[in-house]
């Protein structure tokens, strides 16, 4: 859960993912969307996928224990070398270095390392470095120290280090290049989408599609929806959705207007509400879709908007 997001942000989902899964058989014996339900708001689904696929094979294949073997570890869905050894420093006192954003940053600046640290050749020299640095004794306590040091003091603008530990010997800090050093990235400029969606009525029940198992929020549920044309209005793409999906249905209105952001892409989605007229979901666009009541939704994972989605359709049916 921490690939990605911060700490203060999992804490509360940490706890119901553990009180819905207290151990690795429960884990392993659920079933996805009930894995991804108890992930949902913490985005990067796959990471929840993985945690599941790993989840079933060390009980099938090594007997309800993680293996402890680093190479065994790796083998893992999920396991990349920043989280075996994380796990291995950690959980198990093996001695085995990390490197993430934070602890890169202040490695790049203690060693006065000029290249891009993206880049493989320096990915190489910092694993190296930070190997040596990792001590025999209490390994995992090192690790994490490092990185809370990159997050609290070594930080990217303004770091500060009239209070960093390490500034003595800091090469970028020695040299007044803190601001230079680690190299940054160039900015990917941003991409706006325009989106509509429409959630469908029909009998008291709501249309629910299940998104492919790849690409942006693979495998969840949600309220159909499409991408806008330049110069088309809402309903006309709303009614394109609809055709596309092989049925008809009167648009009511609008819902909401919701906007979220999916790394560069900053989306916006409006919402219609329709009322089926005729016809069944034939089309091929979804893998799997549902005529659900409204107190179904609650049970169903779904991406944050769309829960924002759902929750404004209930809030407006409710007034």
């Amino acid at each position: 859960m921490l690939q990605q997001t911060q700490v203060a942000s999992v804490i509360p989902y940490f706890e119901r993912f553990l009180k819905a899964f207290p151990t690795l058989d429960a884990l392993a014996a659920a079933d996805e969307q009930s894995v991804l339900r108890q992930w949902e708001g913490l985005g990067y689904y796959r990471r929840a996928r993985d945690l599941h696929r790993a989840a079933r094979i060390i009980v099938a294949d090594h007997g309800g224990r993680i293996p402890e073997d680093p190479d065994a570890l790796r083998q893992l869905p999920g396991f990349g070398r920043y989280t075996a050894n994380a796990v291995l420093s950690q959980a198990f006192d093996q001695r085995l270095p990390i490197l993430e954003a934070n602890s890169r940053r202040v490695l790049c600046r203690l060693l006065g390392v000029q290249g891009n640290p993206h880049q493989a050749a320096v990915q190489a020299q910092l694993w190296q470095a930070a190997g040596k640095l990792v001590p025999a004794k209490r390994p995992g306590a090192f690790n994490q120290a490092l990185m809370e040091l990159g997050a609290l003091v070594c930080t990217t603008r303004d770091p500060q280090c009239w209070r960093c530990p390490l500034a003595r010997g800091c090469i970028a800090h020695r040299a007044g290049a803190e601001d230079r050093i680690p190299v940054r990235a160039k900015r990917l400029h941003s991409v706006h989408v325009h989106e509509v969606a429409v959630v469908v009525q029909r009998r008291g029940r709501l249309l629910l599609v299940r998104r492919p198992d790849r690409g942006r929020w693979a495998g969840l549920w949600e309220f159909p929806h499409i991408e806008q044309e330049a110069l088309e209005s809402a309903e006309t793409a709303g009614q394109r959705l609809l055709a596309a999906l092989g049925m008809q249905g009167r648009v009511e209105g609008e819902l909401a207007t919701i906007r979220h952001a999916v790394t560069r892409f900053h989306i916006r989605l409006i919402c219609l509400s329709v009322v089926w007229q005729k016809g069944m979901v034939t089309a091929d666009l979804y893998p799997d879709t549902r005529w659900v009541a409204p107190s179904a939704l609650a049970e169903l994972p779904v991406s944050s908007p769309q829960r924002r989605l759902a929750h404004r359709w209930l809030t407006s049916t409710r007034a």
